[in-house]
C-alpha cells in the first residue's frame, strides 16, 4: 500500500535522544501534540515491545473535543525504527475500550544517523479522503514543531 505522506526533519541529537522522546510515556506526554495543543495528562501509555500498547490523547478545545490515539507497536528496533497501528476516536469510551476491532493506519518512524544529528521520517500508510491528506501532514509537521521544542529544552 502507498504511503498518505511522510514528514522528515534532522534534529541536533542521538537517535538515543530522540528514541526516547518516541517511546517514553513521560516525554511524549511533554510534547506529541501540534504546537498550539497540549496532550491530556495521564492519558499516555507506551510499551514499546512488539505487542505493547501505546495510547495517547490531545485535547483540542477550539472544536470542543478530545482526539484519541491508540495502537500497538508491531516494530520496536531501538534507536532505528518504531511501527506502530494508529487507530483513532472521539469518543473516550472507545479510547478506554481500545477496540483493535476498528479502521487503522500503520505508521513507520525511522531514526537515521546525519551528519547534523538525527534524521527522523515519519511514513502513514491507510486509507484517507484525499482532502484530508494535505490537512493531517501539516499537523504532523505541528507535531515535529512540538519535538524540536521539547529536545530543545
Amino acid at each position: 500500500m502507498q504511503p498518505l505522506y511522510s514528514v522528515e526533519r534532522t534534529y541536533p541529537f542521538p537517535a538515543a535522544d530522540l528514541w526516547q522522546a518516541w517511546t517514553d510515556a513521560r516525554a511524549l506526554e511533554q510534547w506529541y501534540a501540534p504546537v498550539d495543543l497540549a496532550v491530556v495528562p495521564g492519558s499516555v501509555e507506551s510499551e514499546p515491545v512488539v505487542g505493547g500498547w501505546w495510547t495517547v490523547a490531545v485535547d483540542v478545545p477550539q472544536y470542543s473535543m478530545v482526539a484519541y490515539f491508540f495502537g500497538r507497536y508491531t516494530v520496536a528496533e531501538v534507536g532505528h525504527r518504531i511501527e506502530h497501528t494508529l487507530h483513532y476516536t472521539q469518543s473516550a469510551e472507545d479510547f478506554a475500550a481500545r477496540d483493535e476491532s476498528t479502521p487503522f493506519h500503520v505508521v513507520s518512524i525511522d531514526f537515521e544517523d546525519a551528519a547534523e544529528g538525527t534524521r527522523v521520517r515519519w511514513t502513514q500508510v491507510g486509507e484517507m479522503p484525499e482532502e484530508q491528506v494535505a490537512q493531517t501532514k501539516a499537523g504532523m509537521e505541528s507535531y515535529f514543531d512540538s519535538l524540536g521544542k521539547y529536545l530543545a529544552r
